[in-house]
């Protein structure tokens, strides 16, 4: 994967602070999004760069239009010849709290359908060019458990509609570049909350989580790991996935 550029969005920390890592251990050289974690970023980006390769970070809320096409500018130029390879969609909001819709305010609603819908398709459209004159490309993004079934969520109406949208964007825009040498998959992750994020397979192995079924916690390695495999060159007769990465946990039924 030398030479290859990556693109991840929400960075700094958590999992995609992990697939930074995982993806710049495989050759590549690393765009790191962060939308208040400026220190974060830059101690990341310095971490990466003692790994071998190039790195840097940039500010944008993929919430915001403007924001998303100053990250799509600035990641296409530093790249170098405007390319970016690898598109990792890891930046989304999200709310904890359960609401019914009804209780939600305006500006939450349009914040995370901007957030995990929109802006995710913006910056696809943007990056996706120089792709297509390469003639190579990875696009990820993010879901969650049990997200390609479309079922019902109460108190997730907006972040699950975003997400399952967000879906049928995936196997759609997957079909239409495939002959452009693009794979575009979605990444569910199970419920791996806190510090977890940031932890080893091996750190997390012999704890135990009484919610999952696979009887340990998840960790971000878990996910990282799922993702490296998709962008690999050996990996371009895979597209248009929904993987689940759970360890069998079911967020929907769990929280009913």
């Amino acid at each position: 994967m030398k030479g290859k550029t990556a693109l991840i969005t929400g960075s700094a920390k958590g999992l995609g602070k992990m697939t930074a890592l995982a993806l710049a251990g495989m050759g590549c050289d690393i765009i790191l999004n962060y939308v208040r974690s400026a220190d974060e970023a830059r101690l990341l980006a310095a971490r990466i760069e003692r790994m071998g390769v190039r790195a840097t970070a940039f500010q944008a809320d993929i919430a915001v239009r403007e924001d998303v096409d100053r990250l799509a500018a600035e990641a296409q130029a530093w790249a170098g010849d405007g390319v970016v390879d690898i598109l990792i969609n890891n930046a989304g909001p999200f709310i904890r709290e359960r609401r019914l819709f009804a209780e939600y305010a305006e500006e939450d609603l349009i914040g995370l359908v901007n957030g995990n819908l929109l802006g995710v398709m913006l910056l696809d459209h943007k990056l996706i060019q120089g792709m297509r004159r390469r003639r190579w490309g990875r696009i990820i993004h993010f879901g969650f458990g049990h997200a390609g079934e479309g079922r019902a969520w109460p108190h997730r109406a907006v972040y699950a509609t975003a997400k399952t949208g967000l879906v049928s964007f995936t196997k759609t825009l997957a079909v239409e570049e495939a002959g452009n040498g693009i794979t575009v998959h979605m990444v569910c992750p199970g419920d791996i909350r806190g510090m977890n994020k940031e932890r080893t397979i091996a750190e997390v192995t012999g704890e135990r989580d009484a919610e999952a079924p696979r009887g340990r916690p998840g960790s971000g390695e878990d996910i990282a790991r799922v993702i490296a495999f998709l962008c690999l060159p050996q990996s371009d007769y895979l597209t248009g996935n929904i993987v689940d990465v759970t360890g069998g946990f079911d967020p929907i039924k769990t929280t009913i």
